[in-house]
């Protein structure tokens, strides 16, 4: 009877409200301006010596009618544009849980688990996500393939667990309470008091394009920066605006916030390049 009782209080389980986190393989110094410009307010905190948390404090999928998926791959997106690390996007909702994941210009890759635990992505996917993460190919691979098969034990909220336990080995540490499946609002509160934590705001447009040249210029990628002057420079720079128009079109299309600014980033990151190229012709 007891068996049964405790079963039955586990079905009935409240259902996980909407949340997600955000992991960049990078310094906090190095992910705070980019994250400026996705124009979302959002707690950051360092996740390890190689690692930086983003909490959002908004919670756009609730008022947009976007789903938190659909919200956390546009951001992940937009945050991968023109830097050299990639990023991780962990969510939830009443019935999945997933991880997407962004690097450069490479299509984005994810794998999705019911609410209950079943699998429902492509095992190729957790390949391509410990290759993109630097993950050891033996191991870390083989605890992530472990989470593509079937187990009667593990829901959503565990599978997200055990991907997190993997990335620990790779560095990545998140304080207590900082888990999936926490409200939106607990993590915010669990990131709120963190020693380290910054608040990540929107300053203006004229911040953002100063924002943009700092991250470049930061990074190491100088022979495909706009006033290089060389040919990676401007194939990189119409790489972008053909990238950029499609989405752009997808995002109003979609009315989605995510893919409009992973859009009008790369619009503007092609545009700047061409336009330079205009005023400066080579000799």
């Amino acid at each position: 009877m007891s068996t049964e009782r405790s079963k039955g209080s586990r079905d009935r389980r409240p259902a996980p409200a909407p949340g997600a986190l955000l992991l960049c393989r990078a310094d906090p110094e190095s992910v705070a301006p980019v994250a400026q410009l996705l124009r979302e307010r959002m707690l950051l905190i360092p996740a390890g010596p190689e690692w930086t948390a983003l909490v959002p404090e908004g919670k756009p999928w609730l008022h947009g009618g976007e789903p938190v998926d659909r919200v956390l791959t546009g951001w992940a997106t937009a945050l991968a544009v023109g830097v050299s690390w990639p990023v991780l996007a962990l969510w939830w909702d009443a019935d999945r849980s997933g991880c997407t994941l962004a690097a450069g210009f490479r299509r984005t890759v994810g794998y999705v688990w019911l609410a209950n635990g079943t699998p429902a992505g492509e095992d190729e996917a957790m390949r391509t996500l410990a290759d993109r993460l630097g993950l050891a190919p033996v191991l870390d691979a083989q605890s992530l393939d472990a989470l593509t098969k079937p187990d009667p034990a593990a829901d959503g909220r565990t599978r997200l667990l055990g991907l997190l336990a993997v990335l620990t080995r790779a560095g990545a540490t998140l304080p207590a309470g900082l888990t999936p499946g926490e409200p939106a609002d607990r993590l915010c509160e669990v990131a709120r008091i963190q020693p380290a934590v910054q608040r990540i705001e929107w300053t203006g447009r004229r911040g953002a394009d100063r924002t943009e040249l700092d991250v470049l210029e930061r990074g190491r990628l100088g022979p495909w920066l706009p006033w290089a002057g060389t040919p990676r420079a401007r194939a990189l720079a119409t790489a972008q605006l053909l990238a950029g128009l499609p989405l752009t079109a997808w995002g109003l299309y979609r009315r989605s916030a995510g893919w409009l600014v992973a859009g009008g980033l790369l619009i503007a990151h092609g545009t700047l390049g061409l336009l330079y190229e205009l005023a400066h012709p080579r000799d």
